[in-house]
């Protein structure tokens, strides 16, 4: 505001704009920037051991440029005062105009600020760790001399027998030994339905017995455990991911010695000639005319642009790196359970075999019921408008189904193994593929068959062609089983599938599939069960209503849960990156112009050197392209959008 607002007309202290006031008006100025400069040590430090180290980056330039427009304008302070005690006014406000203080501190201001938004975004790697060590079960109940004596669970050790109640979470790895239970395994395998788990099963730390009481025999120490390898996993790829190496330090890595050279060839030159003030101008302005401010704002204000565009469309961006790798996508790993599908079950067939209005019977049966899978009958046959009836004699067959008596008829309802043993007829029941089956029977004749399945995602099948359309090959891995998961495959249109996959696998594959092509690799997911896949992909795309742990092991998080946002996210990427390359353009263009200029290339001819005038010109045209530019992605519209 001090240095160019008179050029603007803005309102100004009245000894800022005079002769007189000429050595304040340049004090001001070197007292504002000097804190900032003292802030943004660390970019100076960095910037020099870079160039000592002959790998000069984004910290050099700005180093360079900021310290080269600090001593011009020390020099020119001192030319000022020299000019002031020998009253020559022409000299006075040729030094004036050769202030570059403002530059010296708004390219740091631009490009701390830049590196402050990326180091906030980075803590969310941590936060993601925590929070998945904090789902680590706390405490066991074991038997001890046939009493329950609570444990921490380090304490826990193999063949220990442990307790767990219905409902409770199943701390640590082993064996069933007494009782049974439908154990909720969804944060670990992806199993959208529990499994019925029983004596001699094994069963995994961190699921839930959802309704049976349970002894396990510990085959496990906790650091070998299922739960503790997940957290190894995320924590090993969260520490190994390497940062991309950033366009402007590349470009820097060239320009910046080239500058340099470009500097010290005009200092030699001019003193060559016998000009040493000249030498000590051209060469100092060389490097003032090279440090564009519009570096500062070529790389942040695309990304911010580009990640507000994201989140109007409901795709959070956490970082720069993020955005950038997206673009780059060449395989998308995606699970099935609460990403291609909706994780909840859902009755999607009934077949009736007898001609009977049997929704009563099943809502009321269902109604008694503890299995899982009650509910989605439930909700099935109150939107029939069926009524509940009096069961009597209601049993639970844990593991198989249900049993009772309504208006005098036996009724049982649940697995083909309870049918087979009630000696019910199912010779007339088709082959379903992909399906949980659940039978209805009366008396010995089966009645109806309820087919149960977890719902594919609106959009999933739109939203793989889209990616097809875009270059990317699409593969499934799920922890379902082999049958359920070609069926969602097929419906969605994806050629790859791995079922039965446990999450070290899924995080395996990804890993194979990395050195098997150099490819970048996208994993989308939605439960714990993904972290590790999540962390291990070059890129982690997670569903908005999945896990805490998921969404902070994630990249960029789809906050609608509509899969057609995964393909919005990786073209906004690569309009973006293809924003920065052009800002960065702009960014040089217009200050290398003045180069020839600042080297006093044309002196000889005009007798002059390098306006001040020009250099803020160019400094000021290059950042309004590199913001009217990067403004642009905001008008931008998918092509598949209505």
């Amino acid at each position: 505001y001090i240095n160019m607002g008179h050029m603007l007309h803005l309102p100004m202290f009245k000894i800022f704009m005079e002769k007189n006031g000429s050595i304040v008006f340049a004090l001001t100025q070197m007292i504002l920037v000097l804190p900032i400069m003292i802030i943004n040590q660390r970019m100076f430090i960095s910037g020099t051991k870079a160039i000592i180290k002959k790998a000069p980056n984004m910290d050099s330039l700005v180093c360079l440029g900021s310290m080269a427009s600090f001593v011009y304008g020390v020099m020119a302070l001192y030319g000022m005062a020299y000019a002031i005690y020998l009253g020559n006014v022409d000299k006075i406000y040729h030094y004036r105009h050769n202030l570059y203080f403002e530059a010296a501190g708004m390219i740091l201001v631009l490009i701390s600020l830049g590196k402050y938004f990326e180091a906030k975004s980075k803590g969310k790697t941590k936060e993601a760790l925590d929070k998945l060590i904090n789902l680590k079960p706390k405490k066991a109940r074991v038997l001890v001399d046939g009493k329950e004596v609570e444990k921490l669970i380090d304490k826990v050790k193999i063949d220990d027998i442990v307790v767990v109640r219905p409902g409770e979470k199943i701390p640590i790895d082993g064996e069933i030994i007494e009782g049974g239970a439908y154990i909720d395994q969804s944060a670990i395998t992806g199993e959208g339905i529990p499994v019925y788990k029983t004596v001699k099963d094994s069963c995994l730390g961190a699921t839930i017995s959802t309704d049976g009481y349970l002894k396990i025999r510990v085959t496990k120490s906790y650091d070998n455990t299922t739960f503790s390898k997940i957290v190894d996993l995320v924590t090993e790829a969260s520490s190994s991911k390497a940062p991309i190496a950033k366009v402007a330090d590349k470009v820097a890595g060239i320009f910046v010695p080239t500058i340099v050279v470009l500097s010290i060839v005009t200092f030699i030159a001019w003193l060559i000639v016998g000009n040493l003030a000249l030498a000590i101008n051209c060469s100092i302005s060389v490097l003032v005319i090279s440090c564009p401010c519009a570096l500062g704002l070529a790389t942040p204000v695309a990304l911010m642009v580009g990640m507000g565009k994201g989140a109007t469309n409901g795709i959070l961006i956490k970082d720069g790196e993020a955005l950038e790798v997206a673009g780059k996508i060449k395989w998308l790993v995606v699970d099935k359970t609460g990403t291609l599908t909706k994780g909840e079950a859902k009755v999607t067939k009934v077949v009736s075999y007898e001609d009977v209005d049997f929704k009563d019977v099943a809502l009321s049966l269902e109604n008694k019921s503890l299995h899982p899978l009650a509910k989605a009958i439930c909700d099935d046959a109150k939107a029939l408008g069926a009524k509940l009836l009096q069961v009597d004699k209601f049993i639970n067959h844990t593991g198989k189904g249900v049993e009772g008596f309504i208006n005098g008829s036996r009724y049982l309802m649940g697995s083909e193994k309870l049918m087979e043993e009630n000696n019910i007829d199912l010779s007339r029941v088709e082959e379903f593929q992909g399906y949980t089956k659940i039978f209805l029977g009366k008396e010995d004749s089966l009645v109806a068959l309820y087919l149960v399945e977890d719902v594919v995602r609106e959009n999933a099948k739109e939203a793989v062609d889209i990616l097809k359309s875009l270059g990317i090959k699409v593969a499934m891995i799920t922890g379902d089983n082999e049958k359920v998961a070609k069926k969602v495959a097929a419906l969605v249109g994806i050629d790859e599938v791995v079922y039965d996959a446990m999450p070290e696998t899924k995080a395996m594959w990804i890993r194979e599939k990395k050195k098997e092509d150099n490819s970048v690799i996208a994993m989308v997911g939605d439960g714990i069960n993904d972290a590790p896949a999540l962390a291990v992909a070059d890129i982690g795309i997670a569903i908005g209503n999945g896990t805490d742990i998921a969404i902070d092991s994630g990249d960029i998080i789809l906050m609608r849960n509509n899969l057609l946002d995964i393909g919005k996210a990786i073209v906004l990427s690569r309009k973006v990156m293809r924003n920065i390359k052009e800002n960065l353009f702009w960014a040089f263009f217009y200050n290398v112009l003045g180069i020839p200029l600042a080297m006093g290339v044309f002196y000889p001819i005009f007798h002059q050197g390098l306006n001040p005038m020009f250099g803020a010109f160019a400094m000021s045209l290059s950042s309004i392209f590199v913001v009217t530019n990067a403004l642009r992605l905001k008008r931008f519209k998918f092509s598949w959008e209505k």
